[in-house]
């Protein structure tokens, strides 16, 4: 079995890593690391998670094989910008895909998330999830602890679904080696840790934040298709124009309003549509 590695860029940048075969979170890993002291800039990478969590406390199933990855940092920005950072964790999982997918991944499409040009099968999904044929490939959690100083350390979760996906949810979900891909978990993460290395930088402690969101609305699943977007009980359907400049979708409601929206499940395409 190949072992972890950063790559090379990651490396150059004083990235360190703290490597697993199964682990019960690496995001709980990383914020244990934060309260212990540990300054930031440090890797936690499993092939298995046994209790790992998605949004809103949900359960993140990682099967052996699959790659869950957390970063730990302390930034350096206002407080408000920190959410941003899941757009650049977006953008660093497209270019690794983008790394270690094969030349000429043509985009089958489903769930209307095809993306802008109809060629990529990768697409960014608001606010936190990457797709291949409009199926789960990928996810990403933020979470937060403020320390003894005042500054926050972050927790920035991913996970690929390398070898497997997880079955039974209300929305379709796929592997890497169910798109015919086969690439170990530790490929997957040394490509990450590059394209992390240079989003980041472009981030510039969220001084660069619209080049990012740029960049990620180039490879945004749903754009101009129908959306509905669940919130607190309530179901909005419209268009899904964009997202603004720090990153909330807006909608173009049904009854014309343009509506902002910061947090809710965002469904595209025929499941937007469907009334039932």
């Amino acid at each position: 079995m190949s072992e972890f590695a950063l790559g090379l860029k990651a490396r150059a940048a004083g990235y360190r890593l703290r490597a697993y075969d199964s682990v019960g979170s690496t995001n709980a890993e990383a914020l244990e690391a934060a309260a212990a002291g540990d300054a930031g800039g440090i890797w936690f990478a499993a092939r298995q998670q046994f209790s790992g969590r998605g949004r809103r406390g949900r359960p993140w199933e990682s099967p052996h094989g699959n790659l869950a990855a957390t970063l730990l940092i302390v930034p350096d920005c206002d407080p408000t910008l920190t959410a941003t950072l899941g757009f650049v964790a977006g953008v660093s999982l497209s270019r690794a895909l983008s790394v270690v997918l094969p030349d000429g991944f043509v985009r089958i499409g489903i769930d209307g998330a095809d993306g802008l040009d109809g060629r990529s099968r990768i697409a960014l999904k608001w606010p936190n999830d990457v797709l291949a044929d409009g199926a789960k490939l990928a996810g990403i959690l933020l979470e937060a602890n403020k320390l003894a100083d005042g500054r926050q350390a972050i927790a920035i979760g991913l996970g690929v679904n390398v070898v497997a996906a997880p079955q039974g949810l209300p929305y379709p979900a796929t592997s890497l080696l169910e798109l015919g891909v086969s690439r170990g978990a530790e490929q997957v993460f040394e490509a990450l840790s590059d394209a992390w290395t240079e989003s980041f930088a472009l981030w510039n402690d969220g001084r660069g934040i619209g080049d990012v969101l740029t960049q990620w609305r180039g490879s945004a699943a749903g754009i101009g298709a129908p959306v509905a977007v669940h919130q607190n009980g309530e179901i909005l359907r419209g268009m899904f124009e964009s997202i603004d400049d720090v990153g909330r979708l807006i909608v173009r409601a049904e009854d014309d309003r343009r509506v902002v929206i910061s947090a809710g499940d965002v469904h595209f395409g025929a499941t937007a549509s469907a009334r039932s």
